[in-house]
């Protein structure tokens, strides 16, 4: 029988495509909320329960999906990803048609948790595919497929799903509640076509995984060893810990100005325009992510990857209180540029929190990705703060959040031996790669 093992590149080329996808899924969020708000009338908190959902089943889901690595390996770990994640897709279908936020929500659990065990097995992959001294740079590429997506999936989903006439609450309740249900049910039903669509691209992509056979790493997912671990032991290290809180942060701050972008750039002294032509700027706010992600593949190849990280942090931390306290076309602005400084910060912290964690590295994976359930925690926590304070000022949540990424790039990301650590284990990693 012929092998249909991939080679390395084929490997990279088709799990930069799952990057692509998970990021367009993840960021037709940002469409979503501002519509679900208004077919349900919710205020900005009950709003950010989506967000709540969707990335607190990255925390529930995380070692579970480790464990599923850990038994059946990469490749079948994407191809069971793909499934849950297309199975998700399909369940907006009766949400929609039963007019239910709670099924909404469910549905958007489901899909959180098939990107839960992409993200487990993906990361680490493309990390481990190669010279270990390029892996932030790889890293980076693939994550500029995933900004690809996220910069694709708003202006798609604004023409889409923002572009019919949206009444507002008041006139809302001057209809008959037999014409509000009706007028509920048709705005959720232009959910329907853009998750049909997503449902079948995954489907197919799991299919082509299967067709391309994944070069087996033999590192941690395939050494005995590995399952000696305990997540304990990986917490010893001191970079990856803080590494976990990094990421909680990061994620935090990137989907809650994501979240709030569309009503934020909507309100009069800001942007004065429609969701619709909001949705746009969101789509350059991710944009400017892939293009920092290029461009940090290129210069990650001489820089030192944590002072480029301590560096963009710094960047968007200034952005954001520039939205703060700015306002017309300086506050939009700004908001818009901060993705350029996101770029890089989340497969930077990644690959730098799993250097030299060796046969640990799966568990490391496991505890990188459920941090991501600060995009969960972070958006509800400033929409909390924007029904007491108001949006602009709210924003002061991300604001710290890039502080603490300053210290992480430039101190707290350094690998420090942990005081029980194996002294193999990252020579061990290295070889294995």
């Amino acid at each position: 029988m012929t092998d249909r093992t991939a080679s390395p590149r084929v490997a990279l080329a088709v799990t930069t495509t799952l990057f692509f996808m998970w990021g367009f899924i993840t960021v037709l969020n940002d469409v979503l909320i501002p519509h679900l708000k208004s077919v349900f009338t919710l205020n900005y908190t009950q709003a950010m329960l989506v967000q709540l959902i969707f990335f607190g089943a990255y925390f529930v889901m995380s070692l579970p999906a480790g464990k599923v690595i850990e038994r059946v390996g990469y490749r079948n770990g994407i191809m069971i990803g793909l499934a849950v994640t297309g199975v998700g897709a399909l369940l907006f279908i009766p949400a929609a048609q039963t007019v239910s936020y709670a099924m909404f929500l469910g549905a958007f659990f489901v899909l959180a948790s098939g990107i839960t065990l992409l993200q487990v097995a993906a990361n680490p992959y493309v990390s481990l595919l190669g010279d270990p001294r390029y892996a932030s740079s790889r890293l980076n590429l693939a994550q500029a497929l995933n900004s690809l997506g996220t910069t694709l999936a708003p202006k798609l989903g604004g023409v889409l799903i923002l572009s019919a006439t949206v009444l507002g609450a008041a006139e809302l309740a001057q209809l008959a509640p037999a014409e509000q249900l009706a007028y509920r049910a048709q705005q959720a039903a232009l959910v329907t076509g853009p998750y049909i669509a997503v449902a079948a691209t995954l489907f197919v992509l799991a299919f082509v995984v299967w067709m391309f056979r994944l070069p087996p790493l033999t590192e941690a997912t395939a050494s005995a060893d590995a399952h000696k671990h305990r997540f304990s032991d990986v917490l010893r290290h001191r970079h990856l810990r803080l590494g976990v809180v990094a990421i909680f942060l990061y994620v935090g701050a990137e989907v809650s100005i994501g979240s709030f972008m569309i009503n934020y750039l909507s309100m009069a002294s800001i942007g004065n325009v429609s969701e619709a032509t909001a949705a746009g700027y969101v789509s350059l706010y991710w944009g400017g992510a892939m293009i920092g992600r290029f461009v940090g593949f290129a210069l990650m190849r001489t820089l030192d990857p944590r002072r480029l990280l301590g560096g963009c942090a710094a960047l968007a931390a200034l952005l954001v209180a520039c939205t703060m306290v700015a306002q017309g076309n300086v506050a939009l602005w700004s908001v818009v540029a901060i993705g350029l400084f996101n770029s890089i910060m989340f497969p930077t912290i990644f690959t730098v929190a799993i250097e030299g964690m060796g046969t640990m590295t799966d568990k490391a994976s496991s505890l990188l990705i459920m941090a991501i359930v600060g995009g969960a925690i972070v958006p509800v926590l400033q929409g909390a703060l924007a029904d007491h304070i108001g949006l602009q000022h709210a924003f002061v949540l991300p604001l710290l959040c890039y502080v603490f990424i300053v210290y992480y790039g430039f101190a707290g990301s350094l690998v420090r031996r942990a005081p029980s650590a194996t002294p193999s284990a990252g020579m061990a990693a290295s070889s294995q790669r």
